[in-house]
């Protein structure tokens, strides 16, 4: 056919998924068009989306070798599209246009608050609902059901009541829906493409375009689309081309496919097989009206068919799949298609990027990533860079993990949090905070500020971290930044744009204008308005919770797409980027099932059994639209499909299609070995060198000549611990916002019964009262509060009592939490002690606190948690100012469980020995031989500071990571 002929019958044409469909197409038209410059410039082309009409584009540059009036291109699934078509919209009586397209932002606005209001849920959960809705709500415009077909269901007893609720609660927004559009005067975006849709058929019918009209590669199966293509195919000068349309399947499977008719007995429809490839082909052609057997091919073009037609038979309907063993030899050829199976998704991005980069070594040739799995994309873009080649991901990246998106959820979720310390560092430490000249300043007060709320979390709010922190001349100047959101954040629920608007001046002010540079700066910028301009529609009231969660749910959907700029014979796509796409090596990424084809989204608003009434497409449906993308990239002169054995967390299973061409294939599913072990070898060393157990072997000179009696053990059970601590000086730092430890949990105890006996001198009847006075602190996290409280108050109320008894037989206190020292073997050892008393017959009595269990006496007896006994030998030397005497009594007072409550007295020694104890008027001695040889060995001596000497004793993990233990611990 000639651009200028004419014919009777519909002019329809399919590209097969091993020719290139955009230089195919091309080609066919500039062949049509002869030696016609004006004849490609009249025409008009209509395409499914923008990403196609830029891949023609590009066919038709490589096509021309120079300069070419191009046909317009108009992608007929733009939302502008009535701007694109121009005037060929233009009815000819002059019919006014169809009302504007509800804004996108304002429809979820609007949606929400009629979801919230039926529902009785928040505003945050209101959006998100609203979401599903409208996109069922677009398959009820798409499909042409009135909404009055939902009273017209019959719902038979197995509807469960959940689902009877939310059809009810559909039915009422569905109502309510359109007199919202009324009042504003605007339509649903998809009811506006239908109706224009419609009115270029009609226009078309009654006056022919001058020039040619092409419907390329559309394949949506909507009805308006289906009028439209039947129309363009009955035009004197149009045509239609499909993509990958199989005309080779036998009649029987694509007859099996559906949709089916009733059977006239009992009035069953049987299910169509959506998951098919040619499902949705199959369904376009049925609502134009047309068979199978009027597509003609668009051109006889070489490629590789044989291999096209062994995926179509790998693809089979599974009721057919019983051929497989009866097929020809060339019939389940699959060369040119490799695969590649990696043990982790990053050891496929590895594998990926290499063959990416080894395409590059031949001039000209081309390759292209196709996967809906972003976060494989990102990571093989990653690896790509490393190399210097920059390849651009066109499915583009949600905001939400974009800088300008982070900062806005950081800012969102620190005031939700009441400026709690780890939402608050991730804020101020954003790289988007105070960029410029001040932001290295910035970050010295930031560090500062990190290292201040090491440990529990402070009172809430920007007062609470103040007053925590003590005076700080850098956070005075961060509060007047954040004080306005925490003020309006602190009012509960409010109206949303007054909260957005806030959200909006903070973010400003915290980071200028290089908030909105950029395409994701630009995006922010754009999301905040549409945002804050519509927030009038949507739910009445929100918290500042509910906004966190709002925007997280809203910035995932704002897709970044990045600027034109990466390497010009590589690419990554997603599905629906890549159709019309072509390239010398397509790789598949990601083949898992759940990924490629992922798992339908579930409709929250309607049963399954519903949809089907209504004749809406089943949620299956998108497996058979990837399927289809899958053969149409295995079309290309090269293909590689790869998959990883595992996920992120856990073990992954082959994509069903991945699976079936290796079923099918058999021993000619080709490995790409080469691939697989490049990945491997990238990251192996080569030789493994096993890390010996440190043993650092400092100079004498450099060892500590001071120690505390807490810092034995550690000495002897852990040397390597010892050293990182007093040597280099490494302190362990607290977790931010940690939950009280028992460190943390032992300190306050003692504060307590310090002051009691400074303050109080041990009065009964005051320590209940000053342990009331720390639960009540502000810094005490709640849950703490609410779990310690009642055993806290049981053993405070013990101590007291048991102090009391002990007065009253002839024991009384002397000192509490006092400190001192004595030198031994040229060694100062120093210790603090909880309390000391003095016995009737006038010995000392040394006791020790402790809010959980106690040492053991296996533990003394293996010369570890001899403080009782080293404290014991400090004081009888007069090391404690005011105290001196000889030590009779070691005890321990745990605030833990015992038979009878909360609260008992353990000890260490016995008189006589007695139940394996130490000898009380051994113990100080004991210490003390045991410190000397300690001291002796790694003090004074020359012996290397192990790591975990003695691993039963070695019980604190901070500098485990310091010595790279689990490199080398079990080895020995």
């Amino acid at each position: 056919m000639t651009l200028g002929g004419g014919v009777a019958s519909p002019n329809l044409f399919t590209i097969p998924s091993h020719q290139a469909f955009a230089d195919a197409l091309v080609a066919g038209l500039m062949r049509r068009a002869g030696g016609d410059a004006m004849a490609l410039a009249r025409g008009l082309v209509l395409l499914p989306n923008n990403r196609a009409a830029r891949a023609v584009t590009e066919a038709f540059v490589r096509a021309s070798g120079g300069g070419l009036l191009l046909p317009r291109l108009v992608p007929i699934g733009s939302p502008d599209l009535g701007e694109a078509v121009g005037a060929a919209l233009d009815p000819a009586d002059g019919e006014a246009p169809p009302p504007p397209a509800v804004p996108p932002m304002r429809r979820r606005m609007i949606l929400a608050r009629l979801v919230a209001e039926t529902q009785k849920v928040d505003a945050a959960e209101a959006v998100r609902l609203a979401g599903d809705l409208a996109r069922t709500l677009d398959q009820l415009l798409v499909e042409e059901v009135p909404p009055q077909r939902l009273c017209e269901i019959e719902l038979g007893p197995e509807l469960t009541e959940h689902w009877r609720r939310a059809l009810t609660a559909f039915s009422v927004v569905i109502e309510r829906w359109p007199r919202e559009l009324a009042a504003a005067g605007l339509i649903d975006a998809a009811d506006r493409r239908r109706i224009l849709l419609d009115r270029l058929a009609a226009r078309w019918r009654e006056v022919p375009p001058v020039g040619f009209v092409c419907a390329a590669g559309v394949t949506d199966p909507a009805p308006a689309v289906a009028r439209l293509l039947r129309c363009v195919a009955e035009l004197p000068q149009g045509m239609t081309v499909f993509a990958g349309l199989d005309r080779a399947l036998p009649d029987a499977e694509w007859d099996a496919l559906g949709p089916n008719d009733p059977d006239p007995a009992t009035g069953l429809r049987r299910r169509s097989i959506e998951t098919h490839p040619q499902f949705h082909l199959k369904l376009l052609l049925d609502r134009m009206g047309v068979a199978r057997g009027e597509v003609d091919a668009w051109d006889e073009a070489p490629g590789d068919a044989a291999r096209g037609r062994a995926v179509a038979n790998a693809l089979a309907p599974a009721a057919f799949t019983g051929k497989w063993t009866r097929l020809a030899e060339d019939e389940r050829e699959i060369d040119g298609i490799v695969a590649a199976e990696f043990a982790t998704p990053a050891e496929e991005a590895q594998g990926i990027a290499l063959s990416l980069r080894g395409v590059l070594e031949t001039e000209q040739r081309t390759a292209a990533l196709v996967t809906p799995d972003r976060a494989l994309a990102r990571r093989v873009a990653a690896h790509c860079r490393r190399w210097g080649i920059a390849v651009d991901d066109t499915a583009g990246r949600p905001l939400s993990i974009l800088p300008p998106g982070v900062l806005l959820l950081a800012l969102a979720d620190a005031a939700a949090q009441g400026f709690a310390p780890l939402p608050l560092l991730a804020l101020l430490k954003h790289p988007l905070v105070r960029s410029g000249e001040d932001r290295l300043a910035w970050l010295d007060g930031v560090r500062r500020l990190d290292r201040q709320l090491r440990g529990p979390r402070p009172a809430a709010g920007l007062g609470g971290i103040g007053g925590h922190i003590g005076e700080s001349e850098w956070w005075t100047g961060v509060v007047p930044l954040l004080a306005p959101l925490e003020a309006v954040a602190a009012r509960g629920e409010q109206p949303l744009g007054e909260l957005v608007r806030t959200l909006r001046e903070t973010a400003e002010t915290l980071c200028g204008d290089a908030l909105w540079a950029g395409p994701a700066g630009r995006a922010a910028a754009e999301f905040l308005t549409e945002l804050e301009g519509e927030a009038h529609a949507g739910p009445a009231r929100i918290d500042a919770e509910g906004l966190a969660a709002m925007l997280r749910t809203l910035l995932d959907e704002v897709a970044v797409r990045p600027p034109q700029g990466g390497h010009p014979r590589l690419a990554i796509y997603g599905q629906i980027e890549a159709r019309l796409q072509s390239a010398d090596l397509m790789i598949c990424g990601g083949m898992n099932e759940g990924v490629w084809p992922g798992t339908p989204a579930p409709d929250p608003w309607l049963a399954p059994r519903v949809r089907t009434a209504l004749g809406l497409p089943g949620l299956e449906r998108g497996i058979g639209i990837a399927a289809h993308d899958f053969a149409q990239a295995l079309g290309n002169p090269k293909a590689m499909i790869t998959r990883s054995r595992r996920d992120a967390s856990s073990p992954a299973l082959a994509s069903r299609l991945w699976l079936r061409l290796q079923a099918m294939a058999g021993d000619r599913f080709a490995r790409e070995h080469d691939v697989e072990g490049w990945s491997r070898a990238l990251d192996e060393p080569g030789m493994h060198e096993p890390c010996a157990r440190p043993a650092p072997l400092p100079e004498p000179r450099l060892r500590p000549t001071k120690i505390s009696v807490t810092e034995i053990d550690r000495l002897k059970a852990d040397p390597y611990a010892f050293y990182a601590r007093r040597i280099l000086a490494l302190m362990p730092l607290d977790p931010v916002d940690a939950d009280p430890s028992a460190a943390w949990r032992g300190n306050a105890v003692h504060d307590i019964l310090e002051a009691w006996w400074k303050e109080d001198r041990c009065a009964v009847d005051a320590l209940r009262p000053r342990a009331e006075a720390m639960l009540r602190d502000g810094q005490l996290h709640p849950m703490m509060r609410a779990l310690w409280q009642p055993r806290l108050r049981e053993a405070i109320d013990w101590i007291a009592a048991e102090v009391f008894a002990r007065a009253a037989a002839g024991r009384r206190v002397v000192s509490a939490e006092g400190r001192g020292q004595i030198v031994i073997d040229g060694i100062t050892l120093s210790g603090r002690y909880d309390r000391i008393d003095v016995d009737a017959d006038g010995s000392l009595a040394i006791v020790d606190y402790k809010t959980g269990k106690p040492p053991s006496a296996a533990a003394v007896r293996q010369g570890y948690s001899l403080q009782l006994g080293l404290l014991g030998a400090i004081a009888e030397a007069g090391g404690f100012d005011g105290i001196r005497g000889r030590a009779g009594a070691f005890e321990y007072w745990s605030m833990g469980r015992s038979k009878d409550g909360f609260g008992y007295v353990a000890t260490p020694v016995d008189a006589e020995g007695k139940r394996e104890r130490i000898v009380t008027s051994e113990f100080t001695s004991i210490a003390v031989r045991n410190f000397r040889t300690a001291a002796k060995l790694w003090l004074t001596g020359d012996e290397p500071f192990t790591a975990k000497l003695v691993p039963d004793y070695a019980i604190y993990t901070e500098y485990d990571q310091l010595m790279r233990r689990d490199e080398w611990y079990g080895r020995e």
